[in-house]
Parts: structure tokens; sequence; C-alpha cells
């Protein structure tokens, strides 16, 4: 006998703004003691916060059904960019995928686009979803992707598309095949404490900018997602939702090349019966 199975959706949003004069991160909901130790738990405390402020205020009936959209955007979470200040302003944002639903893209850039308040995203970095141990990536996965970013691209809501620690060949592959290039790849130097010659020279032939980062492989695990939320609220059955991307984004002061804002957006879903 086939089961229907219905999509509810889980859209968390949070931000957080740098302190320009200790370049400590300020939570907009509470100020921290502490700054997170890595990407990955600033995540978690951004969910937490989030959920946190949204479950207090929650309309007592959805503890007894939920609707199929559920967004838990705290208010006043983002500053929207005026028209005035976007030509001084660069939005550069980083899409970490965990599922193969590449539909998904361009449902995370219309989301950072309505959530900041503008048509174009300046850049977007794919970080491809984690594959199973053993499995390296390929062109084959990257494909996909790539073809929906240049879509994104053509219909001139993303200005600049780039990758995810990309080795040279892998990198060359992309290049070659792709109609629209990559315009950056960013390399994890936690892996790599120096560029590797063979990339830099590509890079530099074919004017790709290196960028580095610190992100782990996995930006939240599933766990750690679903300890956030149930550590947040009682009333969502955890268990049920899965994680399906996050996107990262940050809003960049181009005159004084400092951070004016960032924050997160994430997507979970979850399968009803």
């Amino acid at each position: 006998m086939d089961t229907q199975k219905n999509k509810a959706r889980l859209l968390l949003s949070h931000a957080t703004t740098l302190n320009l004069h200790t370049g400590n991160l300020v939570n907009r909901s509470r100020l921290k003691k502490k700054c997170p130790s890595s990407p990955s738990e600033e995540l978690q405390d951004c969910i937490r916060a989030t959920l946190s402020e949204w479950s207090a205020k929650i309309n007592p009936t959805l503890e007894n059904e939920l609707p199929s959209v559920l967004d838990c955007t705290v208010s006043q979470a983002t500053d929207a960019i005026t028209p005035e200040e976007r030509e001084e302003l660069k939005v550069s944002v980083k899409l970490f995928m965990s599922g193969s639903d590449c539909s998904s893209i361009e449902n995370a850039v219309d989301m950072a686009c309505v959530s900041l308040g503008v048509s174009l995203l300046d850049s977007v970095i794919i970080a491809p979803p984690p594959l199973p141990e053993g499995e390296s990536l390929t062109l084959e996965h990257l494909k996909p992707l790539w073809a929906v970013l240049e879509c994104l691209v053509l219909n001139r809501k993303i200005a600049a598309i780039g990758t995810s620690d990309l080795d040279k060949a892998l990198l060359e592959q992309l290049y070659n095949w792709a109609k629209v290039k990559p315009s950056s790849n960013q390399v994890n130097l936690a892996s790599c404490c120096v560029m590797p010659p063979d990339l830099t020279a590509f890079a530099k032939e074919f004017d790709i900018q290196l960028l580095t980062h610190n992100d782990p492989k996995e930006l939240i695990s599933a766990t750690s997602f679903q300890e956030a939320v149930q550590e947040s609220t009682d009333d969502l059955q955890v268990a049920d939702w899965g994680l399906e991307w996050v996107l990262r984004y940050s809003v960049i002061v181009k005159s004084r090349g400092i951070i004016k804002s960032k924050g997160y957006l994430v997507q979970a879903n979850r399968s009803t019966q």
C-alpha cells in the first residue's frame, strides 16, 4: 500500500553582527559571554537562540498541529539592506548542502535575497553535501549543482559563483566543463598549511581567487542539529526533522573591507505519514 508523504519545512534564521571595535560577535537576542570557538558552535548557538526566542512566543495551538511551513524567524533578526546603501555593500554567501536536491539551491538563494532585501547576491560559494566514507568528490557530483548556479547567474540572482576545497585537477575539470566559470575556490588551511603550487599557478592563470576558510567538511551533523533543536523547544518532534541546507551570509562594506553583519539561514524538512 502506497503512503503519501507530506513535507513540513522548518526555516530558521538568525543574524549576528560584528562589533567593529573589539571583534566580538554580538548576538541580537542576547550578548554572549564568550565567542564560539568554531563555525559549528556558532551555528548551533544561533539555532538555539532563534528557537528559544521563537518558542517563547509560539501560539499554543501550534503545539498540537504544526503547519506545513513553520517559519521560525526572529523579528529584527536581519537588517535589510536599503537601496541607498546597496552599492556600498557586498553580499557574500556560502551554501552548505546536506542533501542532493538541487532545487534547494534556488530556494536558499531566494530566501537569502528576501531576508536581506536584495535582488542579487554578489557571490555564492557552494559546499557539496558530504559523501559516504571512502568516496571522493568528482565532476559528476558537481555538475548538477553547478548547472543550477549557472542558471541563477544568467537570471541575475547571483553575480559570481565559486567552489570549496577543490584540488587543481578537479577545479580544472570544472573550469573546462562549465559555461559560467568559477570565480573563486576556498581552501581549508587546517588540512593544507600552504597553498599547493599547482593550484596556485592554475588559479593565477585563469583569474580564480583562492580564499581560505576553517569550516569543517560537515558544518553541523544531523545529531548536533537535533540536539540544538531539542535544547531549545519541547514542541518539535526533533527526530523527524532532517537538515536540508545551511546558508551563511556576510555583508561587507566594500570601501573599508569590514563585515557589517553576518548570519545564517537553515532549512530542515520533515516527512509525515
